[in-house]
């Protein structure tokens, strides 16, 4: 009997000075946090975790170490599995639902963020503080709907655009096409224009006819003189005489 009161007392010590050392952990990451020193508070929350998973201070505290440290998603995981844990009061569940929503948000995740916030306020209905938070989730996805929906729009308008100008592009290509000149056949503008330059017998008067004769005439007359002067001066010939 005695033998069990000693083991008794044994236990009892050493679950006595666990706990000291984990409290010990915990106020020491508190005093680190306040310090602004939350890498290093990190770590002391993280032993006061190892020595006890289930403790509400230290694994709380650690979400909100990560969190200052910008690490939101691992802070969100943080606090989701303290509010998600089935043996937690309603007080921890929302104060963890409401961080957990603050993770959300900053990392973009609007929607799951307002479905932390209502869920804190579910745990606590006079949260101020959550509601108001809630209500800027709200307004900010609604924002960045609208921005989204005016994003395709002028996607959309932009594809529009551009199949136009293809379409426009392809009609002007065929009608330069069309119009261009076949080269194996007579080009009419050009036979119209040496039909100008030609004078049409039918359209021609008497006067005009025998001015052109009498320059045809003239033309030859000139050409027999040139000819006959060309004859008649020939290439002198050399004259060799034996003396």
């Amino acid at each position: 009997m005695k033998q069990l009161i000693i083991i008794t007392l044994f236990v009892m010590q050493g679950s006595l000075l666990f706990a000291q050392q984990e409290k010990g952990y915990v106020k020491k990451g508190n005093d680190l946090y306040l310090q602004k020193k939350y890498t290093e508070a990190e770590a002391s929350y993280r032993k006061a975790v190892e020595k006890k998973k289930q403790n509400v201070a230290g694994n709380f505290n650690l979400g909100d170490a990560l969190y200052k440290q910008k690490k939101f998603a691992e802070a969100g995981e943080q606090f989701n599995k303290l509010a998600e844990s089935p043996a937690q009061n309603k007080a921890v569940m929302a104060q963890a639902y409401h961080n957990l929503g603050n993770s959300l948000v900053e990392n973009k995740k609007l929607e799951e963020g307002i479905d932390a916030y209502k869920k804190a306020l579910i745990n606590n209905p006079k949260d101020d503080e959550t509601r108001y938070n809630l209500a800027y989730a709200q307004e900010m996805l609604k924002k960045q709907q609208q921005q989204n929906k005016k994003n395709q729009q002028n996607r959309n308008n932009k594809d529009q655009n551009k199949d136009q100008n293809k379409d426009q592009q392809k009609k002007e290509d065929k009608d330069q096409n069309k119009d261009k000149k076949d080269p194996s056949k007579p080009d009419p503008n050009k036979k119209d224009d040496q039909k100008g330059q030609q004078p049409d017998p039918s359209k021609l008067s008497k006067e005009d006819a025998e001015r052109m004769l009498d320059a045809l005439n003239n033309d030859e007359k000139q050409t027999q003189d040139k000819l006959k002067n060309k004859k008649f001066k020939g290439e002198k010939t050399r004259i060799s005489k034996d003396w």
